[in-house]
């Protein structure tokens, strides 16, 4: 990072990776100067110079303004033989200098994307965001409901910038007769993808309240098929002592 400039809630600095794009398995973009630029104050988006641009952009007309970026025009983008509509935007005048003359994709826009030669899913990593995976001997017991369905001296505690601590247990430590299948699944470019269940104690079921990382990214491999609770969801004791729900966006509504 060479240099840090924020106008109102927009971040913008400068990134060293090499970065890339591909849709229908042709190169749509890449570049070694990008710019991180903070949109929202979670994770960054990457801009980039026109000229590192490899596919034909078409303007769609649709026009969307912003009061720190001024009229974003967006384009559709044609590579591999596909059209992605509203793929992305520009700002040609916008009040913010830094930011003229760059393009900025959609991410779900293009099939697939590299920082260097190693694939990023759901969003471009935060350099100010890191993920600490320890072991520990603390005793960790998850109830739910009232019943204890998970219990261990040999967690692994996940640190992640800006959530509550992870308290990951081995599958050996839980009660996995009390799981219930569930479709859901998500994704995180520094842990990879994640299978969920719903667990059913003490006559209800609590509904996508535990994870695992199966094939979590090299990263994260400390936490390869573990199973973690929403601490927001449940209750957890450390050493005995009840944790207090955290309030997140993962709280119940």
């Amino acid at each position: 990072m060479t240099q840090t400039q924020t106008r109102g809630r927009v971040r913008v600095e400068d990134c060293a990776k090499r970065v890339r794009g591909y849709l229908g398995g042709e190169l749509v973009v890449e570049s070694i100067r990008p710019k991180l630029v903070w949109e929202l104050p979670y994770y960054p988006a990457y801009y980039f110079p026109a000229d590192d641009v490899r596919a034909e952009l078409t303007p769609t007309g649709r026009i969307e303004h912003s009061p720190s970026r001024g009229d974003a025009h967006w384009f559709s983008v044609t590579a591999g033989g596909r059209t992605t509509e509203n793929a992305g935007f520009q700002y040609p005048d916008s009040p913010l200098a830094e930011l003229r003359g760059l393009v900025r994709f959609e991410w779900q826009a293009l099939d697939h994307w590299f920082e260097e030669d190693e694939e990023v899913i759901v969003h471009p990593r935060s350099p100010y965001s890191r993920v600490d995976i320890l072991p520990s001997s603390r005793h960790v017991r998850v109830e739910v409901n009232g019943v204890t369905v998970a219990e261990s001296s040999k967690p692994s505690l996940l640190f992640e910038t800006g959530l509550p601590t992870r308290y990951y247990l081995p599958l050996t430590h839980v009660r996995m007769e009390l799981f219930r299948p569930s479709t859901l699944t998500t994704s995180c470019p520094y842990k990879g993808h994640a299978s969920y269940w719903s667990v059913e104690a003490g006559g209800e079921l609590a509904e996508d309240v535990v994870w695992t990382y199966p094939t979590p990214l090299a990263e994260s491999q400390r936490i390869a098929g573990m199973a973690c609770f929403y601490n927001e969801r449940t209750d957890i004791y450390v050493d005995g002592v009840l944790q207090e729900r955290p309030h997140t966006p993962f709280s119940p509504r």
